[in-house]
This record gives C-alpha cells, structure tokens and sequence, in this order.
C-alpha cells in the first residue's frame, strides 16, 4: 500500500527533510528503513565478547580473544601502511564519520559489522601518541580515535592482516598512521580522472545530455550514475554484494539544495547490510562503475545485460 511519509537522512553534517513515497520494507540492510519501515537485526553470528565490546559480529571478527595492547603498523603489499590493534587485525574508518569534531556515524547494527574499537584497549604503540585520542558514543563507550578519526574492526576479517573491508560501500577504509585513508589509488578504489579529484563545479545531482543515451543522471564529480536490474525497487533491496562492489560502488547522499533536473522527492536513502547509506531514485539503489574513466563516461551501459544508466525519473536509458 503506497503512502507518503518523512524522513531524515543525514549528508555533509545537516539533516535534511524530504516527503518521499515509502518503497516498502527493505529486504536487505539493517535499522531503519528510508521509508520509515523497521528492519529486524541480523541474528547474533558468535556468542560471548571481546574487548570491542559486541557479543555478536565482533566476536567473531576477533576470534573470542581480546585485542588489548599496543597498535602497530602493517605494510600491506597493496594499501602501504596501514594500522592493525595488538592481535593484528586491520583498523578502519569510515567516511561518514567525522574527525573535527570526531564523531561516529556507525551505531546500532552497523557498529556490530563495524565493531568500534574501545579506547582503553590500546596503546599508542606504532602510532605516534600526539595522533591518538578518543571520543564518547552515545552508549558511553570510549571509542579510540587516530588524527580524530573513529576507528573500527571489520566482522568478516577473520585472520590478522585481513583486508576484507577495504572500500566496502565506498565508504569504509583501512585507516593509516596519520588518520588516512590507505590505498586511496589502489585497485579496488577510484582510479585517477575518474571524477574523484577533477574539481568540476558540478551539482550535487544532475543530468548530462549523451549522444546516444538522452539526458542521463550525473553525480558532482560528473560520473554516470547506473541501476542494476537485478536490485529490486519494492521491496528496496540492493543485489550488488561481495565482489560485485569492487567495480559498482554505491552512491553517496546528497544534499537536495544542490540537485538540478531532477525530483528531490524520488531521491530516498538505502540502508546497506553493512550499515551505509546509498542513495535511490524512485526507490531503485545507484551506483557509479569504475571502469568509466573521465567525466561523462558511460563504459557501464549494458554491462551483463543488467547495468543501464537512469533518466531524470529513475528508469533506465537504453
């Protein structure tokens, strides 16, 4: 039954309120719905604790055992220099979060995929001290921070100098000894000229007219936005798991302030299984494909038969 409802979704530090017709309730993710509609929590995956203070994912991320002791730092063939907590599994953060002032985004289920690392389990170790810090959740944990940044454990690194959740949603990043995000260049992430840095002043949301394709969807880095058709739009659910997200990465929310020609009222954010926010048109999750290279690219177009980029109303240009 279709109705209309409020929410707020949270993008760059302000809450922005939209009136949005409800997708249903999701299949897939975790919390709360963008239509309103509340999800069940994903079973426990382990029994007891440990020292990241969840008796669910992060147990079993941790093994049982506790991670107390110093932080060391890691040479990763791949990401470079990346810190890792006493037992030596890799430290994340997560872009939306914030450093200054440090705040977590990451809470609810989100915080048992992401188990948020207990200052008073650690040591500055291989981290320089000056860098260290901490802050408190709304539980009143102290979660220890680097260079002001909320750190994390991933549930499905399993064995010490995992990287399993590098790039998870575009979003979630091994963190270095200065608080970065290792690996920013590497495989797996957005390759140079593709739109990560080409400082166009674009809005937040728009659309590009192509030769072939009509007036397609953009996002402010002038990247092609894409659906899959294998996602379903009701109930929301997002079919681009694992592997499939190495190459299609979800798209971030935007401010609504920001969007040209296009109805800020079809724009609906996405809970994903691993607690991120994507955005939606008409219900349907986006993604940008990093196989295009420069602006304007749409080397995703028809993919597999399933990727297509998405007119100003939210279907699909072919």
């Amino acid at each position: 039954m279709m109705n209309t409802r409020k929410f707020t979704v949270a993008t760059a530090g302000a809450a922005l309120l939209f009136g949005v017709t409800a997708c249903g309730t999701q299949a897939t993710g975790t919390g709360t719905g963008a239509a309103g509609s509340t999800v069940a929590p994903p079973a426990a995956t382990a029994a007891g604790g440990d020292a990241y203070g969840s008796g669910t994912a992060g147990a079993a991320a941790a093994g049982g055992a506790t991670a107390s002791g110093p932080l060391a730092v890691r040479d990763d063939a791949k990401l470079g220099s990346v810190v890792v907590d006493a037992k030596g599994f890799t430290l994340y953060r997560f872009d939306n979060d914030t450093a200054s002032p440090s705040t977590s985004a990451c809470a609810g289920d989100c915080a048992k995929t992401w188990p948020p690392v207990p200052a008073g389990s650690t040591e500055p170790g291989g981290v320089d001290a000056s860098r260290v810090g901490s802050l408190k959740r709304a539980d009143g944990v102290e979660q220890l921070t680097i260079a002001g940044w909320p750190v994390y454990r991933f549930a499905k690194d399993t064995a010490p100098g995992q990287t399993n959740g590098q790039g998870v949603g575009g979003t979630w990043f091994a963190v270095t000894p200065d608080g970065k995000k290792a690996g920013a260049q590497q495989p797996g992430t957005a390759a140079p000229g593709a739109g990560e840095s080409d400082g166009a002043a674009l809005p937040a949301l728009s659309l590009a007219e192509n030769g072939k394709l009509g007036k397609i969807i953009r996002d402010g880095k002038g990247r092609t936005l894409y659906r899959f058709t294998k996602d379903t739009a009701w109930p929301m659910k997002s079919n681009c798991e694992g592997t499939c997200l190495e190459k299609w990465r979800p798209a971030k929310l935007v401010d609504v302030n920001k969007v040209e020609g296009i109805d800020p009222k079809k724009l609906i954010s996405y809970t994903r299984p691993d607690g991120t926010k994507q955005l939606t048109i008409d219900c349907w999750p986006l993604y940008w494909f990093t196989g295009d290279k420069t602006p304007g690219d749409t080397n995703g177009q028809g993919v597999g038969g399933t990727w297509f980029a998405v007119t100003a109303d939210g279907k699909l240009a072919k």
